[in-house]
């Protein structure tokens, strides 16, 4: 159940785990016995193992939109003055 503590996404899901792998069974690298259809969602799985490279970033590997309201506000300052 645990959070972003930013954007308030679930981080205990799929795509945020080491062993996530689209090309693998059930697009893990474990063996898992049951396909979770959500990847997205919590869940619960005795293999999951928090992948580091998904802080600060959606789960399309992109930025969050807080960051790019940053970005958007620091381009427009740069370009009217502050």
């Amino acid at each position: 159940t645990t959070e972003c503590p930013h954007c308030h996404a679930q981080l205990h899901v799929c795509k945020a785990c080491n062993f996530f792998d689209s090309a693998s069974h059930f697009q893990c690298r474990e063996s898992v016995q049951e396909n979770v259809s959500d990847k997205e969602r919590s869940n619960f799985c005795e293999y999951f193992s928090y992948n580091k490279k998904f802080v600060g970033e959606n789960f399309a590997g992109t930025k969050s939109d807080v960051d790019k309201a940053h970005d958007a506000k620091a381009a427009f300052n740069a370009l009217f003055g502050d």
